[in-house]
């Protein structure tokens, strides 16, 4: 069927007489705009306050708003300073490059408008915003006094080690929970966090709450009262505690837990703290998971911790029985056939979920159920209602001792970041520098170890590192690694070359 072919006609514009499509106000773009500026009476020019210490900006009248150089929320913060912006609609809108140092920050926008006869005019015009810097009550406040502050979130954990503080510490730098501190203190067995504000610290419990379980107590004391005008002035004192299950630990649970979870164990292994406690049964392969509330309802304790971890040597690996997945984890289950290293001629055979990564030859970290030492009720009265008796070893890792006594004093490939912390010997007790470095050797260890401890925080490139000593993950030989893929590279300029952009820029 044949169709006509619509083509779209052409007038003269009004004006200068240029072919143009028609439009009701029969005029050309360049004669409209010369007839109408949509942008009249709009702000072309507007000064907002930055604070340098905080790096927030103030949204009038008292709130201040945190926002990197030319992110989205900076360019959010700016528009919405704007009046009159709802005369016409905003159809784009981009930063303009300006020198991070010269107080200025331009934006361009694209606005549309109806015009003469209802004609639709685009226009684009920059918008030129005026930083000034002024400190932030906070901010203010602290360099009056930097004692003066409002909140404080008093960190604990009844353990031996600080395993757990380095790896939190690691998780807090990776979502900068504390970036609103203003100061930090390291004590024994935990860390105090100082906030200026009260919302600051109930933000930082409720990140913590994600993370690790624990559980708080909120105190108050009083500061000031006006008495005209009726106003309080508090400090508060928050007291988080957190559970004192670790990783790697072994746990007998109560009766009444262990029926609850559906008769596990009760001789089980904590796998992994996060909100959660993953605990698994060794000797079936079943695993259970236990939230803050529930922990802390029966408030059972480790009945051996990694500070009591054995060094076996393993002879013979069977076959495994059985596999299991928990948290991404893959374990089997096997016969294996060990020994302790002060006792070589005394072997035994003990069941283990690690069949997937030992062999013969190998050594493992395990607890030695029958000489150890344990104070712990629930293990008490699980030894005597035993027929069999317990097991006479439980092993926990693989061991990589040899493996990493090649490697010593050499550097890693990756590094950490660490919180700009003080350490207080006023309270608490001294803080045992030597020790702290073994545990924290410890927990570099660990990273290496397990890549899902290592998922969820950030690890950089060492700059001492020598690439042609590279190794990716283990191969049956050496040490596990962390992989370059995983690092991140840190940028970091000193000071000569930025004196050198400078002199160039300068040429330019």
């Amino acid at each position: 069927m044949f169709k006509v072919q619509q083509t779209i006609g052409s007038v003269l514009c009004c004006k200068c007489g240029v072919p143009m499509p028609p439009n009701a106000a029969n005029m050309c773009v360049n004669c409209l705009r010369s007839e109408v500026d949509i942008t009249e009476g709009l702000q072309k020019s507007i000064q907002i306050f930055y604070c340098p210490e905080c790096g927030c900006y103030l949204q009038p009248p008292k709130t201040w708003i945190k926002a990197q150089w030319e992110s989205k929320e900076l360019l959010t913060f700016c528009i919405k300073r704007l009046k009159n912006l709802n005369k016409v609609k905003l159809k784009n809108a981009e930063f303009v490059w300006t020198e991070p140092h010269s107080k200025r920050i331009k934006i361009k926008l694209t606005v549309q408008a109806e015009v003469l006869n209802g004609a639709v005019l685009e226009q684009s015009y920059p918008v030129e915003y005026t930083v000034r810097d002024n400190l932030c009550e906070s901010c203010s406040r602290f360099q009056a006094n930097p004692d003066q502050w409002v909140a404080s979130v008093q960190l604990r954990q009844h353990v031996s080690h600080r395993r757990t503080f380095f790896y939190l510490e690691q998780l807090i730098l990776r979502h900068d929970a504390a970036s609103r501190a203003i100061r930090i203190q390291q004590v024994d067995q935990g860390i105090d966090f100082f906030f200026g504000n009260k919302s600051h610290a109930n933000s930082f419990i409720e990140f913590l709450r994600k993370v690790v379980p624990i559980e708080y107590r909120q105190d108050q004391q009083l500061v000031s009262h006006d008495v005209k005008s009726s106003l309080y002035n508090y400090k508060y004192t928050y007291s988080v505690k957190i559970c004192p299950i670790c990783r790697e630990d072994l746990i007998c649970l109560p009766s009444k837990v262990a029926s609850g979870l559906g008769n596990l164990g009760p001789l089980v292994v904590c796998t992994k703290v996060s909100d959660n406690i993953t605990i698994l049964d060794p000797r079936t392969l079943r695993c259970a998971f236990l939230d803050a509330r529930q922990y802390f309802r029966s408030g059972f304790r480790s009945a051996l911790t990694s500070r009591q971890l054995v060094k076996y040597f393993v002879f013979d690996v069977e076959e495994p029985v059985g596999e299991a997945t928990v948290g991404g984890q893959k374990y089997a289950l096997s016969y294996v056939q060990i020994a302790r290293e002060s006792d070589l001629g005394n072997m035994f055979y003990v069941q283990t979920h690690l069949g997937h990564i030992l062999k013969s030859g190998d050594q493992a970290l395990g607890y030695d159920i029958y000489g150890a030492n344990v104070n712990d009720d629930e293990m008490e009265k699980y030894r005597l209602s035993v027929k069999n008796g317990l097991p006479e070893a439980i092993l926990i890792k693989k061991c990589y001792d040899e493996q990493r006594e090649r490697k010593r004093g050499k550097p890693r490939a990756f590094t950490t970041k660490k919180l700009p912390m003080e350490m207080d010997e006023s309270r608490g007790g001294r803080v045992d520098p030597e020790k702290m470095e073994n545990e924290y050797e410890e927990f570099l260890r660990d990273l290496e170890e397990n890549p899902e401890l290592r998922f969820n925080i950030s690890l950089y490139k060492n700059k001492d590192y020598q690439e042609s000593e590279t190794a990716s993950m283990t191969d049956g030989e050496g040490a596990p690694t962390v992989p370059i893929e995983e690092l991140l590279a840190e940028l970091e300029l000193s000071e000569e070359e930025e004196e050198g952009d400078d002199e160039e820029d300068m040429d330019e």
